[in-house]
C-alpha cells in the first residue's frame, strides 16, 4: 500500500526555512525472485552467499552480522545512527526489528548531511511524522535482495509505493544515482546496502 504524504521535494525548502538549526521487476517487466540472505564476499559462490556461509560485513569499523536484526545492525554502527534515529521517530524501527524480510538502502550519516540545511531537523519534528515515514519507506523494499540479484535497468517498488531505478556497471551499483558503498550487510530479517545519498521520493 502506498504511503500518502506531502511531496518531499516541495517540503524540503520549507523545512529549511522554518528551522534555523515490494515488488521487483527487471527491465522487460518480468518478476524477479527475492534472494535468501547471506553476507557479501566477492570471492564466494552464489550458493554460499544464499546459504549465509560468510560471517559479516564491516561498516564504519563495526561488524554487521547475520545473527542480528536490521534494527540491531543499524544500532551497531555509529555511521548509520542518523537513519536509526529517524526510524525510531516512526513505526519503521519496529518493522526493521520484526520478521521482514526487508532490503534497506541505508544512507550513511554523511549522506544525511547532504540534505538542505535544517531539512532533517524539520522532518524529525512530531508534526512531520507522516513525511518522515514516507522518506524512510522510499529506502525499503519488502523482500531480500542481495547485490547479485540487482540488474542494470531494474526497477523495484519501495514500501512507500514508488519505484527505484537500479544501475549496475561492473562492480559499481547505484540506486537512483546514489552509490552503494557497502553491499550485502546481511541480517536475520533482511539485507542492508549502505548508500552515499538520501533518496527523495518523486514530487507527484
Amino acid at each position: 500500500m502506498r504511503i500518502r504524504f506531502t511531496p518531499l521535494l516541495a517540503l524540503l525548502p520549507l523545512l529549511a526555512a522554518c528551522n534555523s538549526q515490494p515488488e521487483t521487476t527487471n527491465p522487460d517487466g518480468a518478476d524477479v525472485a527475492a534472494a535468501d540472505s547471506a553476507a557479501y564476499d566477492p570471492n564466494a559462490s552464489s550458493d554460499s552467499l544464499r546459504m549465509g556461509k560468510t560471517g559479516g560485513v564491516e561498516v564504519g569499523g563495526k561488524l554487521l552480522t547475520p545473527d542480528k536484526t536490521l534494527a540491531e545492525n543499524l544500532a551497531a554502527t555509529p555511521e548509520l545512527s542518523q537513519l536509526l534515529a529517524a526510524a525510531r521517530k516512526t513505526d519503521v524501527a519496529d518493522k526493521l526489528a520484526g520478521d521482514g524480510p526487508y532490503t534497506v538502502f541505508a544512507p550513511s550519516n554523511a549522506a544525511f548531511k547532504g540534505l538542505p540545511y535544517g531539512a532533517m531537523a524539520g522532518l524529525l519534528k512530531p508534526e512531520s511524522k507522516e513525511n518522515l515515514t514516507g522518506l524512510l519507506g522510499y529506502h525499503i523494499i519488502q523482500s531480500r535482495l542481495l547485490a547479485l540479484d540487482l540488474r542494470d535497468g531494474q526497477e523495484i517498488t519501495t514500501m512507500e509505493g514508488h519505484k527505484l531505478k537500479i544501475s549496475v556497471q561492473g562492480d559499481n551499483i547505484t540506486v537512483n544515482g546514489a552509490k552503494v558503498t557497502t553491499p550485502d550487510a546481511v541480517s536475520k530479517n533482511g539485507i542492508i546496502h549502505v548508500i552515499d545519498k538520501v533518496l527523495l521520493p518523486p514530487s507527484e
